[in-house]
């Protein structure tokens, strides 16, 4: 889910945030061990206290996984008609997929050019030269550019020294509109077209080793959620309630935060700059994640100060039933848009309905690399599910002016019956949303 979050300037959506924060743990300007937070391990409640760091638990992808990656995107091309003859990828997280790399964007040019056969080509500034060679894990031809030279038409004499002049070019979705039309000029013989059907195609189904990261980082923010849960009380604010979030995160050695909302704010579903205490009778809904390994987990919590009233409980009752009918449609070879389709049925068929009425947003996204990616679980989506593919399951309740309610789990569609979760369970209630 879209978000802003609670510790940093409101006009900030959060899950920008999260993402800037982890491209710039990626490229070493903040340490990937520090949350986003004020609130200091040591100054955390006592629910926080068995909270730790996961250790030896977690284990990087290696280097024969980014081998296989490679050698799939290239039959992939392969396989294409007609075929592409490369793949074009700037820094992101599809060059952290195929290499292992972490790099930062910025105006100077890196480009991991993938022909279709053979190793891949890297275009790097000359002083960035041996920085990208400790970082390499496989053979790749380096090309390096002066900062007076072009690096696109050194990318483009890379391509046709491998006799690359004509043919399709694979552009990664998130490539600089400029740093393709200077490609597009140096190569004008060259088709450029959009990589999604070898990206995605790669991306969007996890491996067993991909799929146990996501699940340590859902495991992770449960804990952290659970301390923070455990720990509120009448009159904090969002804020106060999200530096809790980022100090669990913290503790445990994660770079993880959370959006917090709180009584009738939560009924917009990405926030507002409105100040917020707790009050008694308050939903709180938390939303946020961390990433494992750059591995993404999304949970939302919705819990409540006190005793919850008769109308939002039964909104729990109705979500909660939109998420068990989505997990039961979410099956290999159905279309995608049908799992939203499923959910939204729950929701309307109780009264909250039609369409977009109250279930604002659509049911799920893409989780991996990105806390948002292909595909997608909205109304009419076309994509057929596969196993191993991973999406959020959010289902919600919004009424403004009263409250808002949102439980978000994380899924992975499996080779028979439905979707299995990732997180480590369902909400139980709204007085134990963690159990």
């Amino acid at each position: 889910m879209h978000k802003q979050t609670s510790n940093i300037p409101p006009s900030l959506l959060r899950r920008e945030f999260l993402k800037s924060s982890v491209v710039l743990a990626a490229a070493g300007l903040a340490p990937l061990g520090r949350a986003a937070s004020n609130c200091e391990a040591d100054a955390l409640p006592e629910a926080f206290s068995s909270l730790k760091p996961l250790g030896s638990r977690v284990h990087p992808i290696t280097t024969e996984e980014y081998r296989g990656r490679l050698e799939h995107a290239q039959k992939l091309m392969t396989d294409l008609d007609p075929k592409y003859q490369a793949l074009f990828v700037a820094p992101g997280t599809s060059l952290y997929y195929f290499t292992g790399i972490r790099w930062s964007m910025s105006e100077r040019l890196l480009a991991f050019l993938l022909p279709r056969t053979g190793e891949p080509i890297i275009v790097v500034p000359a002083f960035e030269e041996s920085r990208m060679r400790e970082k390499l894990q496989f053979p790749a031809e380096v090309h390096i550019w002066q900062e007076d030279q072009s690096p696109t038409k050194i990318a483009a004499e890379a391509l046709a020294d491998r006799g690359i002049r004509a043919g399709r070019i694979g552009v990664e979705e998130t490539v600089p509109f400029t740093f393709l039309e200077h490609l597009r000029a140096a190569a004008p013989g060259l088709e450029y077209v959009s990589a999604d059907p070898v990206t995605i195609a790669c991306r969007g189904r996890k491996s067993p080793h991909e799929l146990e990261l996501m699940r340590l980082a859902c495991e992770a923010t449960f804990d952290v959620f659970r301390a923070v849960f455990a720990s509120v009380k009448e009159g904090m604010s969002q804020e106060d309630i999200g530096e809790l979030v980022g100090g669990g995160f913290s503790k445990m050695s994660l770079h993880g935060g959370a959006l917090v909302l709180l009584g009738a704010s939560a009924a917009l579903p990405h926030g507002t700059i409105k100040p917020q205490k707790l009050k008694e009778g308050d939903v709180i809904l938390i939303d946020g994640g961390c990433a494992v390994e750059g591995y993404q987990s999304d949970v939302t919590r919705t819990g409540i100060l006190g005793k919850p009233s008769e109308k939002i409980t039964r909104a729990f009752e109705i979500v909660r039933g939109a998420q068990d009918a989505a997990l039961d449609a979410a099956r290999a070879g159905r279309l995608s848009g049908t799992v939203d389709d499923a959910a939204r049925k729950v929701v309307t068929d109780a009264g909250f309905g039609p369409g977009y009425r109250t279930f604002t947003h659509r049911l799920g996204h893409g989780i991996g690399l990105d806390g948002h990616e292909h595909p997608y679980l909205v109304r009419g989506s076309k994509t057929v599910l596969e196993p191993g593919m991973t999406f959020s399951n959010e289902p919600g309740i919004y009424l403004p002016g009263e409250f808002g309610l949102r439980c978000e789990d994380d899924m992975v569609i499996t080779a028979d019956g439905p979707a299995q979760l990732l997180t480590p369970g369902f909400a139980l209630s709204l007085e134990k949303p963690l159990g």
